[in-house]
């Protein structure tokens, strides 16, 4: 403590150079709790405070041989607070400064903004605060033939890796044959149970889903009143989402079920398998009973949309 008093009693009689050490002293304070999501990178806090002690109370003169080159800046450059210097740029997600004359959390890069999105911060329960976010949400398809959920990804990717000379191929996702994200699992089930299988599938165009049994090319569900189909376009853009459900299952059911994703630049399938047991099979065998690994419709359609498709 009698350190501390005299840094105070130093402060008061330092005029010009009360900022820094004040500023020091403040460092030694407890840090603050972790958040519940931390946002990527450095911890911002720490970073802010450190660029408020380098900079100092006001600008001196401009030098910028005695800058320091920036490396590694995935969301571009900007000017420090003196417009002098280069610096990295926030990139996406990171916290930022909403008002442009300040510069404690930094600025945001290239076709990045700050926003403060109140609402999406509440319904999580988190204290809401500014962040970069891009100004476009619309993908398109990079020189690498892979997709991106919009411009700032693609600019971060190309920082990246400076070799591959990524850029812009078009407008809109590229066209990609069917991929199965989701496949059918497995089940077996007691007679007089219902059986739900589930396939989601990425494509552009978007592909179309077909259900089928045993290798036989009648399309489910055919005239049987007990089998149904439903489709979803989603969870995520450019998927769809397909289920077979048998109702009240029955010995004839028993086989292999196919899902077959097809659109104009390919095909793909998954295969899941069926056991039916009767009562009297299952009290003979002793088997006990395991929950289904198929994909409901309620349970897929409560998933969030946390992951990128790309």
């Amino acid at each position: 403590m009698p350190r501390v008093h005299a840094g105070l009693a130093a402060t008061r009689a330092g005029g010009a150079s009360a900022l820094p050490l004040l500023l020091l002293l403040v460092g030694l304070w407890p840090a603050p709790l972790a958040r519940a999501r931390p946002p990527p990178g450095p911890d911002p806090l720490r970073r802010g405070w450190q660029r408020l002690l380098a900079e100092g109370e006001a600008c001196g003169p401009c030098r910028p041989g005695e800058c320091a080159t920036p490396r590694g800046c995935r969301a571009g450059r900007v000017r420090d607070a003196c417009g002098c210097c280069w610096e990295c740029a926030n990139l996406e997600g990171q916290l930022c400064d909403l008002d442009p004359g300040a510069h404690f959390y930094g600025r945001c890069g290239e076709q990045l903004e700050c926003r403060l999105d109140a609402g999406d911060a509440l319904s999580r329960g988190e204290v809401p605060e500014p962040r970069c976010v891009c100004r476009t949400q619309r993908p398109l398809c990079g020189s690498d033939g892979r997709t991106y959920a919009q411009i700032c990804r693609l600019r971060e990717a190309a920082r990246a890796r400076p070799d591959a000379n990524l850029t812009a191929a078009h407008p809109g996702p590229c066209e990609s044959e069917p991929q199965i994200l989701s496949q059918p699992h497995d089940v077996w089930h007691v007679t007089g149970q219902d059986v739900m299988f589930g396939c989601e599938v990425f494509a552009y165009p978007m592909a179309s889903i077909e259900w089928r049994k045993d290798g036989l090319d009648i399309q489910l569900p055919g005239d049987d009143p007990h089998i149904s189909v439903q489709f979803r376009g989603g969870p995520q853009r450019f998927e769809v989402t397909s289920w077979l459900q048998i109702q009240a299952v029955r010995p004839s059911d028993e086989g292999a079920y196919r899902c077959l994703a097809q659109n104009a630049l390919g095909q793909v399938e998954a295969l899941a398998a069926l056991t039916v047991l009767t009562p009297e099979q299952l009290n003979s065998t002793g088997t006990p009973q395991q929950p289904s690994l198929d994909l409901a419709p309620e349970e897929e359609a409560g998933s969030e949309e946390g992951e990128d498709y790309y």
